[in-house]
């Protein structure tokens, strides 16, 4: 009988510990100008933990293309900070992208919400008459 997998894997481990330690660094060490307000969303590592994307949004939609660069020229920066925290043989190379999932979910809901809208003003649905408070 194969035994059931618990919990996560390796890898996957060693992602969450990547975006949590690159979290702080961001936050304390990270002191480029050019960065806007930071948001790690996900981290992704190759199976030989060679590379790791690191996916992230940006608070001020102006500041993303300056925050990339930022970031990329943080890159060797903040592997070295990493390899000192990380148990692992190999500090992965830091490759960083800008995270578009939470933008096309905004434009979907706003999208439903104007076919909704537009659906209201076709098809105006009858007010309920008002209950009786005495009934």
């Amino acid at each position: 009988m194969a035994k059931a997998k618990k919990g996560f894997s390796r890898s996957d481990r060693v992602a969450d510990q990547i975006q949590r330690e690159l979290a702080k660094l961001l936050q304390k060490g990270l002191k480029d100008p050019r960065a806007g307000w930071i948001t790690l969303t996900l981290v992704d590592v190759t199976r030989d933990y060679s590379h790791a994307k690191i996916y992230y949004t940006v608070m001020d939609e102006k500041t993303r293309p300056a925050t990339q660069e930022a970031l990329e020229s943080a890159a060797g920066y903040l592997r070295v900070e990493l390899g000192r925290t990380l148990q692992i043989f190999t500090t992965p190379q830091l490759h960083f992208v800008y995270d578009e999932s939470i933008e096309r979910g905004l434009h979907m809901s706003r999208l439903i919400d104007q076919v909704v809208e537009e659906e209201n003003q076709r098809n105006p649905q009858p007010e309920a008459p008002a209950e009786d408070p005495e009934a």
